[in-house]
């Protein structure tokens, strides 16, 4: 029996999940394979991006992922691990790929990391690993990084694939860890009421409180839509401005070397 998996993603066992980043990686790469040499070249929603560098980036996180899974596995770190700058510059240089070899470089990576994923024994998915970025986190959370990258990303490409099209799972989950975030940093909003979910975040003791679809919400707590999908309930009290996402998982697994002796 798979595990349940330690999220809000409305108790789902973790191979659910695991297919959940599998048909949205195969929705992503069905996108990129229909698009050409020039409209990968047009720009993304991503302010200096093109499509092309959206697309590489998506490849390179689940390098990233796979080589954080095998971690997870073995207590051993699966060859040298790539900085920043050496990611930037990789996802650069990707980016400019034609299309065909762009296409089979993102269909790889992301079948790597599936196919990685339903491999890992269950204690490997509750040990806990270092994102770049300096947090650690079980190695769960993976799959939850690599779902928002797909979803989020789809949606960057510019391409009609709207928020309209995220699952339900997806976004139910990634308000509870963008919540659970602005709840931690005291975000002046009161609630935030999914009206299509039938679900209420309990934010903060003061500001707004806002309902809407759960769909809309997350564009706007994530910068990628305009306010006007949150309907302020009560007196009409402004929206503050949500801060730069994603932000670091909460409940907080701590920082990199945080308790290691």
């Amino acid at each position: 029996m798979s595990p349940t998996f330690p999220s809000g993603a409305a108790g789902a066992a973790l191979g659910e999940v695991i297919e959940d980043v599998a048909r949205s990686a195969d929705r992503l790469t069905a996108t990129a394979a229909a698009l050409s040499g020039p409209a990968l070249r047009a720009p993304s929603a991503l302010p200096g991006w093109t499509r092309g560098h959206v697309l590489a980036h998506v490849a390179y996180g689940a390098d990233a992922y796979s080589w954080l899974l095998g971690l997870a596995r073995t207590g051993r770190a699966p060859g040298p691990r790539a900085t920043a700058a050496a990611g930037a510059a990789q996802v650069a240089r990707e980016a400019v790929l034609p299309a065909g070899r762009l296409t089979a470089r993102l269909r790889a990576s992301l079948g790597r990391f599936t196919a990685d994923a339903r491999e890992s024994p269950a204690p490997a998915w509750d040990r806990l690993v270092p994102a770049l970025a300096g947090w650690r986190h079980p190695a769960w959370y993976l799959l939850l990084r690599c779902l928002r990258e797909l979803e989020t990303h789809h949606l960057d490409l510019g391409t009609g694939y709207g928020t309209g099209r995220w699952p339900d799972r997806y976004v139910s989950w990634a308000l509870d860890d963008t919540l659970g975030t602005l709840r931690a940093r005291r975000f002046p909003l009161a609630s935030v009421t999914a009206v299509d979910l039938g679900r209420r975040w309990t934010v903060s003791a003061e500001g707004p409180a806002v309902s809407g679809e759960g769909h809309r919400l997350l564009g706007w707590l994530t910068g990628r839509l305009p306010a006007d999908g949150a309907r302020t309930d009560g007196p009409a009290l402004p929206l503050p401005a949500p801060p730069a996402w994603p932000q670091p998982p909460l409940p907080g697994w701590g920082r990199v070397g945080d308790g290691d002796g």
